[in-house]
């Protein structure tokens, strides 16, 4: 299994949580893609650890956040992992 860069706890954390939550889809992305938490914490304006907590679920982002995963999801095409 290629980590990409990312711990396998947290790998494993983000393939086991809920996959209709928007940060562990975004998690799913950037390990995907190779785009580090610290990459995606300047893209979104939040911090490193506030990015390791929407991959694994264990909180949301706000609505406008949210909504921002969202259009970088859609205009990169990720269907969840499923591509």
């Amino acid at each position: 299994m290629n980590l990409r860069g990312f711990s396998l706890r947290l790998v494993e954390a983000n393939q086991n949580a809920d996959s209709n939550l928007i940060g562990v889809q975004l998690g799913r992305y950037c390990i995907a893609k190779d785009i580090s938490a610290v990459e995606a914490a300047a893209i979104f304006g939040v911090s490193k650890m506030t990015i390791y907590q929407w991959f694994v679920g264990n909180s949301k982002p706000h609505k406008t956040k949210a909504e921002k995963i969202k259009r970088v999801l859609t205009k990169a095409k990720f269907n969840n992992g499923k591509d």
